[in-house]
């Protein structure tokens, strides 16, 4: 999108939206973390560089009683993650930042401590595979990472060795021995993830003193050696006491197929303890009670062609060796995720997405089984906002939490636990003034069902200025669009005079599990009808011509912007990213086979594939895919741009010459993540649009060299 001015719509001033520079230098805030004491709020802001080519993340300090000013706590080239508060209140997290007592070391992920009381931050422990996540106990003394591991390494010094030669005699190849080998942007192996203890270092024997501030480094002790690559992307949670690690497994069975089951690993032996395994079933962690003696608990069902995965939220009783498992608001029609613990352990707050939003909700947890109404949540926030990263001040009067939705950015706020109130805290930036206003419209479905979406709209547009409708198509499927996406902002194109559409149709989250369930296994019908259903009642509106409409989407959004365009010459264009196109194709070459051809027989795929009416297409496409995309490989959008170039009723003329455009991202993946190569996305889809809805020549990014 070009970054030069342009005027503001409607006369009002200019917003970031306006220029994609200034879009993209808007700080951007993830993750929170809370001190045992509760007077200290830590979260992480990303800001684009000064070459405007990536981000950089720092630690910021929130104050939770909203008096102070946020103030930045780390400041680095590489920038900080992962912040974790150890009951002592050092603040942990990890940082590729170069030791100041040993800068000509190769740069890794190394874990890094801010003492309680401030001063500079000390390197903690590094390793030559470095680190990844950080975890603490509330009540302990303990802290835990978790780091890949060579397989068959005997111990660090080996590992070390071994990662040497690798690098040294630029061995990049991997022998693997099991399913799955790619998962999302990074080939798997040969490292494999372990959790490891961080225990104090000891002083050196010949008794040599260091600087007066010298610290021992830390030691770690692999507490999973035998894990396999069972914790590949575990979710884990820390008793308040630091005895015990509860962890999600993968557990792989025979053709290539897995479940996740969930397991107790005892700290002081090392020995792991398989808690819930039962067929057809995952398990995952959520926070342990305060009391240390209950694990709450999400299950998920696998899917089958012809049912939907079912999520509920249980209690595990951790007192006894058969601990039981209890429905927790067994009767509630969302799916719930267990956020925190109140600090008298009566009662477990969580999120859910619920109608276009996700609340915070209370779900008290005596008399807890099905149908009790002691277990029935109660909505603690009542805003159509998204809320995430939810911890809990040790008096148990608030709740505090990033929140975020389509009319701002994620921010810290503060929730009164008895009125619920929301409190937007003193943060890092301000929030960006957006062009246009948002409004929630809804259809009816032929079945009866609802068809909620929201319409993001120009301030200008009206009667007599009518704009043009933009229908963006979610991805998951099992999703729903309710909290800011920085990668999918309809404002930039609000901004340019569009209407932008964001439904969710059949297959959404958020409307219960018919919802769900009336799209599953033939996503070429109901959410395809859904879809043209809003569509149909948006295009109505006096305030948007619909003569001038386009369709797009990303991944299964793509998905369906492909079905859409080889059912229907009703859009102008048509944008799809990451998207699938062949099913047959797509099934055994993604990441994760072992999940979608549960999905599907091969009967369903056939029938619901958008390859196979690619005769059918004669609306102008561009078609958008990254080459590191393993959840939906490459191989989807090249055989759709030769499909489309030989086979659509807009293929290439004697010439070679085409209405259909191709943006290829040699080194991006299933996102594009790269500042600059947002900027291209957004410039190609602003000049394909306004080629086809506008009669608009609006020249591509100078980048592009074309």
């Amino acid at each position: 999108m070009p970054s030069t001015e342009t005027p503001a719509t409607g006369g009002l001033p200019q917003t970031p939206f306006h220029d994609l520079d200034h879009y993209l230098a808007i700080p951007r805030i993830s993750g929170l973390a809370m001190s045992p004491d509760g007077r200290r709020l830590v979260t992480s802001v990303a800001t684009l560089n000064d070459k405007g080519t990536d981000y950089r993340t720092a630690l910021w300090e929130i104050d939770p009683s909203g008096t102070r000013p946020a103030r930045r706590l780390t400041r680095s080239a590489k920038g900080e993650a992962g912040a974790a508060f150890a009951a002592d209140g050092t603040l942990y997290f990890t940082s590729e930042r170069p030791d100041p007592e040993n800068p000509d070391a190769d740069a890794v992920k190394a874990l890094w401590a801010l003492p309680a009381d401030g001063g500079e931050a000390r390197l903690a422990l590094s390793r030559a595979g470095g680190l990844s996540g950080v975890l603490a106990a509330r009540d302990a003394d303990a802290v835990f990472v978790t780091a890949p591991v060579l397989a068959g390494s005997t111990d660090e010094a080996d590992d070390e060795d071994r990662r040497k030669a690798r690098k040294d005699k630029k061995v990049a190849a991997i022998l693997h021995t099991g399913y799955p080998v790619r998962y999302w942007d990074a080939d798997l192996g040969p490292g494999q993830p372990r959790i490891f203890a961080v225990e104090p270092g000891t002083e050196p024997e010949n008794g040599t003193p260091g600087t007066v501030d010298a610290a021992t480094p830390a030691t770690l002790r692999n507490l999973t050696p035998e894990a396999g690559s069972g914790l590949r992307e575990a979710e884990m949670s820390v008793s308040p006491d630091g005895k015990t690690v509860y962890s999600s497994f993968t557990r792989p069975l025979a053709n290539a197929d897995s479940r996740i089951v969930l397991v107790a690993v005892d700290v002081a032996t090392g020995s792991t303890r398989v808690l819930l395994d039962e067929p057809g079933m995952s398990y995952f962690p959520g926070p342990v009670s305060p009391d240390g003696r209950t694990l709450a608990v999400i299950s998920e069902t696998d899917t089958t062609p012809e049912q939907a995965p079912q999520v509920r939220l249980h209690l595990l009783d951790l007192t006894g060796p058969d601990g039981k498992l209890s429905p927790l608001a067994g009767g509630w029609d969302r799916w719930p995720r267990p956020a925190a613990w109140l600090p008298d352990g009566s009662a477990l707050l969580v999120t859910a997405d619920e109608d276009g939003a996700t609340p915070v909700f209370r779900v008290d947890v005596a008399g807890s089984g099905t149908g009790s109404a002691a277990a029935s949540p109660r909505r603690l926030t009542d805003d159509a906002a998204a809320y995430t990263d939810v911890v809990v001040s040790p008096d148990g009067r608030h709740a505090y939490a990033l929140r975020s939705s389509y009319e701002f950015p994620a921010e810290a706020v503060r929730i009164d636990l008895a009125s619920g109130d929301v409190t937007r805290l003193p943060a890092p930036a301000g929030r960006p003034a957006h062009p246009g206003r948002l409004e929630r419209v809804e259809t009816t479905a032929s079945d009866g069902r609802r068809v909620p979406a929201y319409l993001a709209l120009p301030d200008d547009a009206s009667a007599e200025s009518p704009a043009p409708l933009l229908l963006w198509i979610h991805g998951g499927p099992l999703g729903s669009w309710n909290a800011w996406t920085w990668r999918w902002n309809p404002w930039l194109l609000v901004a340019r005079g569009y209407a932008v559409l964001l439904p969710d149709p059949a297959l959404s989250t958020g409307y219960g599990q018919d919802h769900i369930q009336s799209g599953w296994g033939e996503w070429g019908k109901a959410p395809f009808t859904d879809l043209m259903a809003i569509t149909d009642a948006v295009v109505d509106r006096p305030d948007i011509d619909q003569t001038r409409t386009a369709a797009m989407g990303g991944s299964f959004g793509g998905y369906m912007a492909n079905w859409v365009a080889g059912q229907t010459d009703r859009f102008k264009a048509i944008v799809t990213h990451a998207s699938l196109w062949a099913l047959d194709q797509f099934g055994p070459t993604t990441d994760a086979a072992q999940y979608w051809l549960k999905e599907m027989t091969g009967e369903m795929a056939a029938a619901n594939s958008p390859h196979l009416n690619v005769e059918n297409i004669r609306t102008p496409m561009l078609v958008i895919h990254g080459d590191k995309d393993y959840r939906v490989p490459i191989g989807e959008g090249l055989r759709l741009w030769y499909e489309l170039l030989a086979k659509s009723q807009l293929a290439a003329d004697g010439d070679g010459r085409t209405d259909h455009r191709f943006l290829y991202f040699p080194d991006e993946n299933h996102w594009i993540l790269q500042p600059q190569h947002a900027k291209v996305w957004y410039g190609v889809v602003e000049h394909f649009l306004a080629r086809h809805l506008l009669e608009e020549d609006i020249p591509v990014p100078a980048e592009l060299g074309v």
